[in-house]
């Protein structure tokens, strides 16, 4: 069938102003201001939003889609996410990951996964390997995982500067480096390496080693957590400088201690004159959320949410950042960093991923891949195992 949304002020995430969307099956047909002439024999779905906000479907590039944790013993392991706790969020794509408990959860679990969320409608992604060397692999190697199993497009999140890492060395990295590199040019996928950065001192000093003394190009290196204190913020933010996409995670309330929000991130970035396509944000939904003491004793711990990032981007809007300026940290950039070339834009021959804002910038309706999965801030398509 197809979906014509009238009236809608439309952000590409550049702004287009009053626009009219013609969607055919999974793809975005037309855009533009006059109201294209249909034939009522086709059988035209009919949305008029009137007015409200119309953005790219949101892009989450770091959640544990088969759900993290595992820190205190098996009781401690996050569930599965469901899918509408991504749709609710406005998330149309997401890329899994694997954390500390990269044995009993592993690639191969994780590509499952991906493939489901795909069944269900979502458009999914995921990384081999998950915080340890050597990196668990479903083809038993890196370039073979990227190049011959279709959802995974990159390494991660490799921990560094973690007490619960495996402390890779300098060469270490770089042959991980080099695989995910080379398996990206022989596939046109991400390739990167998506590390996940611990509190440790030692910060972010492996990887300006890695951009020192390799041909690596910057972009491949991508450390996420980037917020989670302010000395790593600050190295994190010189390094956009030299090439290289840090990604925001924007923590719930009450979990940034002893750094700052995405928000507040995203606006200390902004100020400084970084690079503003190299910055992206992700949830770090269904992750554990720890805090370890002196002896690496957990003292408290947390769920990543989804909707942390509608929520950053209601708050960016509350400071008064235009939506134009904030969204491209939530789509077109994440949609460049890993080459999802049809993703994180409204055009014609886009996926049809969007979401309608209403007048307070929340989530009021998502479509994704050319189907509403929310109307009116309900879910209407629920995964195989949730339940009204």
């Amino acid at each position: 069938m197809l979906k014509l949304i009238k009236n809608a002020n439309v952000f590409n995430p550049d702004p287009l102003g009053l626009c009219h969307i013609l969607l055919a099956g999974e793809k975005i047909v037309y855009i533009g201001s006059d109201l294209p002439d249909l034939d009522s024999r086709l059988g035209v779905e009919i949305l008029d939003v009137t007015g409200e906000s119309v953005i790219p479907g949101l892009i989450d590039a770091h959640a544990h889609i088969t759900g993290g944790g595992g820190e205190t013993g098996p009781a401690s392991r996050v569930p599965p996410v469901f899918l509408s706790e991504f749709t609710l969020a406005g998330v149309t794509s997401v890329v899994g990951v694997l954390g500390t408990d990269d044995l009993t959860r592993n690639t191969q679990t994780l590509v499952t996964q991906a493939y489901g969320l795909r069944e269900e409608g979502l458009s999914a992604w995921c990384h081999t390997g998950g915080y340890h060397l050597p990196l668990t692999t479903l083809t038993g190697s890196t370039r073979g995982d990227i190049v011959f199993i279709d959802p995974i497009i990159g390494v991660g999140e490799l921990a560094v500067s973690d007490h619960r890492s495996s402390q890779p060395t300098l060469d270490e990295f770089l042959r991980v480096a080099s695989d995910a590199y080379v398996a990206g040019l022989m596939t046109g996928k991400a390739g990167i390496v998506h590390c996940h950065m611990g509190d440790g001192e030692r910060g972010l000093t492996l990887l300006r080693a890695a951009l020192d003394k390799s041909e690596i190009p910057a972009r491949v290196f991508n450390p996420t957590h980037v917020n989670r204190n302010l000395p790593l913020f600050c190295e994190a933010k010189d390094l956009t400088r030299r090439g290289c996409y840090i990604d925001l995670t924007a923590f719930p309330e009450g979990h940034s201690e002893p750094g700052i929000s995405a928000a507040d991130a995203f606006l200390e970035y902004r100020a400084g004159g970084f690079p503003a396509d190299r910055l992206t944000i992700s949830s770090d939904g269904g992750g554990c959320l720890p805090a370890f003491d002196a002896e690496g004793r957990l003292t408290r711990f947390g769920v990543g949410l989804s909707g942390t990032l509608p929520d950053t981007l209601k708050e960016l809007v509350h400071q008064n950042i235009t939506l134009d300026e904030a969204l491209p940290p939530l789509t077109s950039n994440v949609a460049n960093l890993l080459k999802l070339k049809h993703k994180g834009r409204l055009k014609v021959g886009m996926d049809a991923d969007l979401v309608v804002l209403d007048a307070e910038t929340k989530v009021r309706d998502v479509m994704a891949r050319g189907l509403w999965h929310v109307r009116d801030g309900t879910a209407v398509v629920l995964g195989t195992y949730e339940s009204n």
